[in-house]
């Protein structure tokens, strides 16, 4: 017997796969369809660390599995390529992005290649490819010319320094990311995607998918449905309202004080009746250095001032109360005010305590000048006119039919989902196909002029101005209107990275077709996505974004089913060995690359899945990579012990249809680390025993095909076995040969176990009786004893009452 050597094999049978494409997946086809899809990554210039191959491995086991059970598997890979690390990188070491790209690419998918995934590599696809971003494109299109994509002014983070926009994930502390300085608010008109159109189909079609239910929780809670009231308060002595939602209209007794957004138009129209106004913009100021996280974090220290010189008139005690700002209330969620109920709210309570506001309780219970009262769902209303004595659920109604009556008032359920902000002011992106004239507005650019091109360009650095660096390309810009054939120009704005990927899955079914998404009969076919998995950080936003494309997509007959994945699971990350999350600034970075050259792609494979509990975060063991490939050097010594004959040896039969069963049930289950302790243990029999057959054997090595593909290709190949491993079938178990045939039974002796006797379940009372009698340890309690009764459960106990 050869040496085990995985660089040779591996390297091998990556040559015959990449010349047979036994992974590519047919458009029609009389075999079951069966779609695999795993988040395409972005190619970053770090390249993979161990945490990637992750979710890749899991769902390349599920795949190969299917293929060897009849499926016809679609199981690709692609590349969210569009993005700011990319413009960052490129900026900085002088590198246009598109050669960034495809260097990052090839890196990429060098690294995941050696790893042996079977993806059908023909339907790659790259967001950054015209080819590709045409219909991203076109996707906005007709969400603009179905009245679901606007422009509005929206504040955004800008960086004075670096020229730039920033997400709210950029902004640390007050600072850029990127350079370390002040970042200020700043207002831009931004192009929006209505997602709230969709809210209510977003929580409800939930219904109809399988979900783990922590994903299911994150989409509801950002959704965050909730039903009560929209309730105007006057300004005092002014025409002009303040309106709120609320979902608790029944605590309107205990409004004591508001709160507005810094940023509320209130504030510039009353100006010059505001007494404090110098204090109201230094605050203000402050305010524009913070991104919205920042903003509403719970846990940091309330701030505001007081607008003095107006006063709001709360509608139900006809009372004047004090107006506030603070930065906490924002104008882009809600109304921009807010109703504060000190004495049933925690932020409203710890701000009342600390700027010594009125603190009423509405609800019965408690000391309310010891705690916040933040639990009223139940109980009984106080201190409030009409509707004292009322329980809550009671009170509520009563409340909104009072607000409607007076006209002060309506029902509204509200969602705290915002509206898509959309635009980004940067080069690499997907450009906006719109186009715009003095004369006819906004015009979009016709379809079959469709990509609108990223132009080539030297300078693709921010602009003073803070305009997308597209803006300084003169004869880029400057168009002609398809509408009226005058002067027009184009948007300089370019689309998020999350736009590319909201709808990546349904260009792998057909990704070469020049005239639609792709044909109706392959979506047909392959759709909806059958199996998802991804990690937990985008089980909300890209989820959410993905899934309103395709319910648009579904509502304007291009697919047929109005979600797009039936399934999604999700996978805990990989840890340093330090337990902490991996980061080059940490030092605990593992590169796949190195785990590959020393111990072989099986072994990393392997070790990924038996590290533990796949939906849990795990650290990294050195030494749990050498066990793994310890237990491969092991499998492929199985070699050593064949011995002549046909199907499985008797004794190891029933341990073989056994571990076919948990295997197969643990690979559809994600618990990969139990499915391959099934299989350690079966190789523990077969070395116990000394003797395997050739059919033991190739049994064994197709269960763990999935998880290790090159080192079972290559036992198939010297075991002479007919064709390829891949071409085989998944082998089948027998439930009956899966039940223990000899078993330990508990004998009892008036009701106390004295032993055990070892027993076929097929045993007669008779048989049980001579071995419990045999043995030394039952048979003591026998001696000079009358049986009076027997009580035997085949299989289950044998109990003896003797006197």
């Amino acid at each position: 017997m050869r040496e085990y050597k995985p660089n040779e094999i591996e390297k091998k049978w990556h040559e015959i796969w990449e010349e047979r494409e036994p992974f590519k997946a047919l458009n029609k086809s009389d075999k079951p369809k069966f779609y695999a899809l795993v988040e395409f990554p972005y190619p970053s210039a770090n390249g993979l660390h161990v945490g990637h191959p992750r979710p890749y491995t899991a769902l390349d086991i599920v795949s190969r599995k299917r293929r060897l059970e009849g499926y016809n598997v679609l199981f690709p890979m692609g590349w969210d390529a569009f993005g700011l690390p990319t413009e960052n990188f490129a900026i900085k070491n002088k590198i246009h992005p598109a050669i960034v790209t495809e260097q990052n690419v090839g890196r990429f998918k060098s690294q995941l290649q050696s790893i042996g995934f079977s993806f059908d590599w023909s339907r790659e696809i790259n967001t950054t490819d015209p080819h590709y971003y045409k219909w991203t494109q076109w996707i906005f299109l007709k969400l603009y010319e179905k009245g679901l994509a606007y422009k509005q002014e929206m504040p955004i983070n800008w960086c004075p320094s670096c020229k730039i926009g920033l997400a709210n994930e950029e902004v640390i502390q007050g600072s850029c990311e990127r350079c370390g300085g002040e970042v200020v608010r700043k207002v831009k008109n931004q192009w929006m995607l209505k997602i709230t159109e969709y809210a209510d189909r977003l929580i409800s079609d939930l219904d109809k998918v399988d979900y783990i239910e922590r994903v299911k929780a994150q989409q509801t809670n950002w959704i965050g449905k909730s039903e009560g009231a929209e309730v105007d308060f006057q300004i005092a002595g002014k025409e002009d309202k303040l309106r709120v939602f609320t979902t608790r209209p029944d605590t309107l007794f205990g409004s004591t004080y508001m709160v507005i957004a810094a940023e509320h138009p209130l504030i510039e129209k009353y100006k010059d009746e505001i007494e404090n106004l110098e204090e109201i913009k230094s605050y203000q100021h402050e305010v524009s250095k913070k991104s919205d996280f920042e903003r509403t974090e719970l846990s940091k220290e309330k701030t505001g001032v007081e607008i003095k010189g107006l006063k709001a008139i709360n509608p139900a005690t006809g009372g004047e109360i004090p107006i506030w700002i603070s930065d906490y209330v924002l104008m882009t969620y809600g109304t921009g005010a807010i109703m504060a109920v000190p004495g049933h709210d925690s932020r409203d309570w710890e701000f009342a305590r600390k700027f010594n506001l009125p603190i009423v309780e509405v609800i019965k219970g408690g000391d309310i000048e010891k705690e916040a009262f933040t639990d009223t769902e139940a109980g009984v209303v106080v201190n409030s006119d009409f509707i004292n004595g009322m329980e809550v659920k009671e009170a509520k109604e009563y409340m909104i039919k009072w607000l409607e009556e007076k006209g002060l008032g309506t029902r509204k359920v509200n969602f705290k989902l915002r509206d898509w902000v959309f635009s980004r002011q940067r080069y690499w992106g997907e450009p906006i196909p719109l186009l715009h004239c003095d004369k006819c507005g906004w015009v979009p650019v016709p379809e079959e002029q469709l990509p609108v091109m990223l132009p080539e360009v030297e300078n693709y650095e921010p602009t003073d101005t803070g305009e997308s660096p597209l803006a300084n390309i003169k004869d880029w810009v400057e168009t002609t209107c398809p509408k009226c054939g005058g002067k027009a120009h184009r948007e300089t704005d370019t689309m998020p990275q999350w736009a590319g990927s909201s709808w990546y899955f349904l260009r792998y079914i057909d990704p070469f077709n020049e005239e639609e998404i792709a044909s109706q009969e392959a979506i047909n076919y392959w759709m909806p996505v059958d199996w998802y998995n991804g990690g937990m950080e985008h089980t909300t936003l890209h989820l959410l974004y993905s899934r309103f494309w395709h319910k648009f997509l579904y509502d304007i007959g291009v697919v047929p089913e109005p979600e797009p994945y039936a399934k999604r699971t999700s996978h805990g990350m990989i840890l340093g060995d330090n337990n902490e999350k991996m980061s080059k600034s940490r030092g605990n970075v593992v590169n796949p690359d190195d785990i590959v050259r020393d111990y072989g792609a099986d072994t990393l494979r392997t070790y990924e899945m038996f590290i533990g509990d796949f939906e849990k975060s795990v650290p990294w063991s050195e030494n749990g990579v050498k066990g793994c490939r310890r237990f491969l050097e092991r499998v492929w010594r199985l070699q050593d012990i064949i011995v002549d004959g046909e199907g499985y040896t008797n004794k190891l039969e029933s341990s073989i249809h056994k571990t076919i069963k948990k295997v197969t049930e643990d690979f559809e289950t994600l618990k990969f680390n139990t499915g391959i302790a099934a299989l350690m243990s079966l190789l523990n029999e077969f070395n116990d025993y000394g003797k395997i057959t050739k059919d033991d054997l190739k049994t064994y090595i197709v269960l763990l095909n999935p998880v290790a593909p090159h080192i079972t290709e290559e036992l198939w190949e010297i075991l002479g076995l007919e064709g390829y491993l891949h071409e085989t079938t998944w082998p089948k178990y027998d439930e009956e040969k899966t039940k223990d045939k000899v078993i330990q039974l508990p004998v009892q002796v008036n009701g106390k176990v004295r032993g055990t006797i070892e027993i076929s379940v097929e045993d007669s009372q008779e048989i049980a009786r001579q071995k419990a009698k045999a043995d030394e340890n039952i048979s003591r309690f026998l001696e000079g004893k009358q049986i009076i009764k027997e009580i035997f459960v085949p299989g289950k106990i044998y109990n003896i009452v003797v006197k």
